[in-house]
């Protein structure tokens, strides 16, 4: 099956991809690396006003979602433009409170999910999938805490860690703060949210493997060795079309998973975990080879491509491991009976560059389905 995005979903990829260009992303990875959100927070903004922080929002909370096809496409551009913040986090608050609604009407949702839909508010996550660790929680404007069957508004949070992507922060959640929810649901909606984040942050990847691809394959058209271009050499060839390959396989993929969750079907969770590990695995192939391509300049911090080898690094961990990933795929194929039937399973996902998972999912409506021809 082939999918197909439509004219307004394309054209408001190119939208997003024109404006990132010209907002110089790079210097503005570099200042939230040292701590500097100021550049980050003021792009946010612009993002917002294009609608991207609004996707994953429902309409009677000012958002225009859920809409999983177009935040695939949003989160691709803002992975090749190494958008920094906690772009999958705020997503999976968004669809947590959300589902929490549906639930119990509760003053979280009405209070937080306008300003994240506006941009106004930047959010991020700590849930049993995604591991004890929020990302960005020092630029965070709300850090929210799923601890067992209650969800809780975090007063504050530790110290800052180490991450494989300086411009990726880790801390801990401080304990207590406001007890927004307790109960069964909180644990249905986290699950909900786990998958959405997986969910973005395989897009993400993706965008970040294609940006590496393109790269590299400018770089090789220009470095020469032996009178030649090294990109005209077989075995360098062969490298970069591997390379494409990965990418080009993870993307029906996660358009796969987008079409599941707008669905909301039993198959949504593992679709969501056969994306993230091919784009995860992908990004990082293409961050291997653009290292090895490049030679040492492409490991020096001075230069640009070192942002996107990080990202890639860091996302391929981040809200569902690789093999998590693969057991979730696993986990929810169908089981073969005596004459050929099947019947459907269950599915799953994860997050961390210190080794802890992260997770989202949710719903989404018709219009977001891109056209499919078999």
């Amino acid at each position: 099956m082939e999918f197909v995005l439509d004219r307004a979903q394309g054209e408001f990829g190119r939208t997003l991809d024109r404006m990132l260009h010209e907002a110089r992303t790079a210097e503005v990875v570099r200042a939230w690396g040292r701590g500097d959100h100021g550049p980050g927070r003021a792009l946010w903004q612009r993002l917002g006003g294009l609608g991207v922080t609004a996707l994953a929002v429902p309409e009677m909370y000012d958002g225009v979602g859920p809409l999983p096809v177009e935040l695939a496409v949003a989160y691709v551009e803002s992975g090749r433009h190494a958008v920094p913040g906690p772009l999958a986090e705020t997503a999976a608050v968004a669809v947590l409170l959300a589902a929490l609604a549906e639930a119990d009407d509760t003053p979280a949702a009405r209070r937080w999910l306008p300003r994240i839909a506006a941009g106004q508010a930047v959010a991020t996550l700590a849930a049993p999938d995604g591991g004890p660790y929020a990302l960005d929680a020092e630029a965070a404007d709300a850090v929210f805490a799923v601890v067992g069957e209650e969800l809780w508004l975090a007063p504050g949070h530790g110290p800052v860690q180490p991450s494989s992507d300086p411009a990726r922060r880790l801390a801990r959640p401080r304990s207590g703060g406001e007890l927004l929810a307790r109960g069964p649901a909180v644990a249905a909606a986290a699950e909900r949210a786990a998958d959405w984040a997986a969910f973005a942050t395989a897009a993400l990847s993706l965008g970040t493997g294609l940006a590496l691809l393109e790269r590299t394959v400018a770089y090789v058209k220009e470095r020469r060795q032996f009178g030649r271009a090294v990109g005209s050499f077989q075995a360098v060839k062969h490298r970069l079309a591997d390379v494409l390959i990965g990418l080009e396989f993870a993307r029906p993929l996660l358009f796969g998973a987008a079409v599941a969750l707008a669905a909301d079907g039993p198959g949504a969770r593992s679709g969501v975990a056969a994306a993230k590990v091919a784009a995860g695995e992908a990004g990082y192939a293409a961050a291997r080879a653009a290292l090895q391509l490049h030679g040492a300049i492409g490991y020096t911090d001075e230069f640009d491509l070192s942002l996107w080898i990080r990202r890639a690094r860091a996302l391929r961990s981040a809200w569902g491991t690789p093999s998590v990933c693969r057991a979730r795929v696993l986990a929810g194929r169908p089981h073969s009976e005596p004459h050929g039937e099947s019947h459907g399973g269950p599915h799953g996902e994860s997050h961390g560059e210190h080794g802890e998972r992260h997770g989202e999912t949710g719903p989404t409506t018709p219009k977001s389905v891109p056209r499919s021809r078999s």
